[in-house]
């Protein structure tokens, strides 16, 4: 059984019906909290997949998951899935649904990595950059990481653009290493 094809149907699924009831957004957020909740706390997919939990009770956790008030279709999809016996790929569909939506949506999913924090002007310019580079709209993801020591580190689609000095510095070192 392949349980991506499986979650990707049922991503699918989710999203035409949030597309016909208008609620995609609604359940893009809902499936975007419910993937974060899976990274940040690693224990829900086990607590999930326990076969001894109930199905009420695992319904409560999802909907925590989601943030606590998930829109009515997250909340029948969640259901359907747990009287399906699919919650172990639970996490796989809402991934799915990520991607789909974006796709639809043509949104691009940029990272920025600063050394200090970014002016809004300099931000702003990036995300123009990145958007007539990819002819869609871009979702910054900002981070301010001081191990770069100073530059930025931009990373989009396929691509990466390492300005930091921490890189530079690593190529002096290994060409005076040669």
């Amino acid at each position: 059984m392949d349980l991506g094809l499986i979650s990707v149907r049922y991503a699918r699924a989710l999203l035409k019906a949030s597309v016909e009831e208008e609620l995609s957004d609604r359940v893009y957020a809902d499936m975007q909290t419910l993937s974060e909740s899976y990274i940040k706390v690693p224990e829900l997919r086990f607590t999930i997949d326990n076969p001894m939990l109930s199905k009420d009770s695992k319904q409560e956790l999802l909907c925590a998951a989601t943030g606590g008030e998930p829109s009515p279709l997250t909340l029948r999809f969640l259901e359907l899935m747990l009287q399906e016996g699919r919650e172990s790929i639970i996490q796989l569909v809402s991934n799915s649904y990520l991607t789909l939506y974006r796709k639809r949506n043509n949104l691009i999913e940029a990272k920025l990595l600063t050394a200090s924090p970014l002016a809004v002007e300099t931000e702003k310019r990036l995300r123009q950059l990145v958007e007539s580079k990819t002819n869609g709209k871009v979702v910054f993801e900002s981070k301010v990481e001081p191990d770069i020591i100073g530059g930025f580190i931009l990373e989009y689609d396929t691509y990466r653009m390492d300005m930091s000095v921490k890189s530079r510095l690593a190529a002096v070192a290994h060409s005076l290493s040669k």
